[in-house]
C-alpha cells in the first residue's frame, strides 16, 4: 500500500517541532530522506534490520550492495567498529563532518542487512545542519544510501526525492539544493595501504596530503564488474538516466569526437543532447543539438553541482541521447567521471 509521504519545509532553518517528528519516525522504524551536504540521503535505524530492509525495498536495491551509516559525533563511531586506526582519527580530524566515508571491521551489533552480507561498514558524519540535527535527535546511527529508485540519478534537491519515493517512503526533508553534487569518497581503512573504492568529494590529492600511499580501486581503472561490492557504486550501473549517455573521454579534439558523434545519433532520427563543459559550448556549432552547459572545466565542483540535476533534465526534455564532453580525471573531476561512466553503462568513447 502506498505511505502517506510527510513533507517538512526547512529550507530557511530548523523547526524543532517537526524535526522532533521526522527522528521519532527514524526511531520508529521509519524511512526518512533527508539533505546532506553531497546528495538526499534516504535514512533508516542502521541497527534495526527491518528498518534497514524498507530502504532496500523503497528504492529497489539490490540485497548485496552495503549502504553508509551516518553519525553526529565522533563517539558514535566506537559503538559501530571493532577497532579504529590511528590514520582514521587523523582524516576524522581533518575531513569530519565532511564528505569521506571510513571502511572499517563492523561490530557485532551491526547487522548484515546493513552492511550488503560483509564484516566491514562504511560510515562517515555528514556536513548538513538538517542531517546533524536528525541523526543527534533520533538517538540511533542512520544507514542513508541516495534518496532515488535504485540506478537512477541521484537528488541533488528534494523535488528530486519527491519524484522517485513519495508513496514509498515516511518523511522528507527538503533542506534546499545540496552543496557538492556527488556522494562521498569511500576509503577502505582495512585495506594496506588504504584503497578509495568509490571517489567523491574528498579527492585523492586530498587523502594522500594525510596519508602517503592511497591506491585506487582496480575496478575503478579498468572499468570491470566486480562480483563483491565493497561499497556503493561499485557493482552496478548507476546515476543514470532514461535517456542513453554517451561519454567521450577528455582527449584532444574531444569538442570535434562529440560533435560527430551527436551528428550521427540526430541524422539516426533520435533526439540528441550535447553536455559539455561551459568553456566548450560556442565550439559545437550544429544547430540540431540540445546544448547544456555542465559548468566551468577550471571550477569541477560547479560541475559536480550540476551533475545529476542536468541528467534528470535531459529526460524530462525527452531526449533519447545525451553524448557528454568528459572532462580531467583528477581531483573532483575524478568523481565526476566515475560518475558519468557508470550512467554510461559501457558507451565511452577514448
Amino acid at each position: 500500500m502506498p505511505k502517506d509521504t510527510l513533507f517538512l519545509d526547512m529550507r530557511t532553518g530548523i523547526d524543532e517541532g517537526q524535526m522532533a517528528q521526522a527522528a521519532a519516525i527514524l526511531r520508529q522504524g521509519g524511512l526518512v530522506a533527508f539533505p546532506t551536504e553531497t546528495v538526499y540521503g534516504l535514512g533508516a535505524n542502521a541497527l534495526d534490520e527491518v528498518a534497514v530492509a524498507g530502504i532496500f525495498q523503497a528504492k529497489g536495491r539490490p540485497q548485496d550492495n552495503p549502504l553508509i551509516v551516518h553519525v553526529a559525533e565522533q563517539e558514535q563511531l566506537y559503538d559501530l567498529v571493532q577497532s579504529v586506526p590511528s590514520c582514521a582519527r587523523d582524516l576524522i580530524g581533518r575531513f569530519w563532518p565532511g564528505p569521506l566515508s571510513l571502511i572499517f571491521k563492523k561490530a557485532p551489533q551491526v547487522p548484515l542487512r546493513t552492511t550488503g552480507g560483509l564484516d566491514t561498514v562504511a560510515i562517515r558524519m555528514p556536513d548538513h545542519p538538517v542531517a546533524l540535527k536528525l541523526i543527534a535527535e533520533a538517538q540511533v546511527p542512520v544507514a542513508a544510501p541516495s534518496a532515488n529508485v535504485s540506478g537512477r540519478p541521484s537528488p541533488t534537491t528534494a523535488a528530486h526525492v519527491h519524484r522517485d519515493l513519495a508513496g514509498r517512503i515516511d518523511c522528507i526533508i527538503d533542506g534546499g539544493p545540496t552543496g557538492i553534487g556527488v556522494e562521498s569518497t569511500v576509503l577502505d581503512l582495512t585495506s594496506t595501504p588504504p584503497m578509495v573504492l568509490r571517489p567523491g568529494g574528498v579527492t585523492v590529492e586530498e587523502l594522500r596530503e594525510i596519508l602517503g600511499p592511497v591506491d585506487l580501486d582496480p575496478a575503478l581503472e579498468e572499468e570491470r564488474t566486480v562480483r563483491i561490492a565493497r561499497s556503493p557504486g561499485m557493482k552496478y550501473r548507476h546515476y543514470a538516466p532514461v535517456a542513453r549517455v554517451h561519454l567521450v573521454l577528455d582527449r584532444p579534439g574531444v569538442e570535434k569526437r562529440v560533435e560527430a558523434l551527436a551528428g550521427e545519433l540526430a541524422k539516426a532520427g533520435r533526439r540528441v543532447a550535447v553536455m559539455a563543459p561551459a568553456e566548450s559550448i560556442p565550439l559545437y556549432t550544429n544547430g540540431q543539438l540540445l546544448l547544456e552547459p555542465m559548468g566551468q572545466v577550471q571550477k569541477p565542483v560547479t560541475i559536480a553541482a550540476n551533475l545529476y540535476g542536468l541528467l534528470r533534465k535531459m529526460d524530462h526534455l525527452g531526449v533519447d541521447d545525451i553524448v557528454v564532453q568528459g572532462i580531467e580525471e583528477k581531483g573532483l573531476g575524478l568523481a565526476i567521471m566515475n560518475r558519468l561512466r557508470k550512467a554510461a553503462g559501457g558507451r565511452i568513447v577514448s
